[in-house]
């Protein structure tokens, strides 16, 4: 028996997955878009599998929607848990990045911020899943928001978690849904 080990750099690889769809580029791709190593994205993409998260073929990786929301919405925070530094520029993440930022009433504390030297704002430090996150988030809107969701989750603020829970989930839904189209598949309700 194989035992999954998440990491954090998976998370990112299964947000990213979401932006595709369903749809899976090659591993040369994936590595490229997420500014990592191929070796990197294959070892997050095999650990996904064992996880029952995703199906990886060679050809797709069909997300298992159910089991993905939850894990979104109910483990990373315990498993990847943000603590927040001192004040630093970089890229709103959290509730004050997108879609949130649009959506929540500004708060009194310092907005939350990837530490990135070229970021737009200035906030407390949230170490990303990953030490690409920034860079990759910067060309990518639709990873740039599934990321800042996730790390609404990962804060523990109670008073807006539900809509960053409703946004997320609705996200990963549809993704699912795409990837049911594309196949053939009639959409299912969850």
């Amino acid at each position: 028996m194989r035992l999954s080990t998440i990491r954090a750099q998976d998370v990112v690889v299964l947000a990213k997955l979401i932006t595709y769809a369903g749809v899976r580029p090659t591993i040369a791709r994936l590595a490229t878009d997420l500014g990592m190593g191929a070796s990197v994205v294959h070892g997050a993409l095999m650990r996904l599998d064992t996880a029952h998260l995703v199906t990886a073929t060679p050809t797709a990786a069909h997300l298992h929607v159910a089991a993905v929301s939850e894990f979104l919405v109910h483990g990373v925070k315990y498993l990847f848990p943000a603590r927040r530094g001192a004040l630093e520029p970089g890229m709103p993440t959290g509730f004050a990045g997108p879609p949130l930022a649009r959506l929540v009433r500004a708060s009194t504390d310092a907005p939350t911020v990837w530490p990135h030297p070229q970021g737009p704002a200035r906030g407390a430090a949230l170490a990303p899943l990953h030490r690409r996150v920034p860079d990759a988030a910067r060309h990518d809107p639709a990873l740039y928001e599934l990321l800042a969701l996730i790390d609404a989750l990962r804060e523990h603020r109670r008073g807006e978690r539900r809509l960053a829970e409703t946004e997320l989930v609705a996200r990963v839904r549809r993704a699912g849904q795409v990837r049911r189209a594309r196949s053939g598949v009639p959409p299912r309700l969850y």
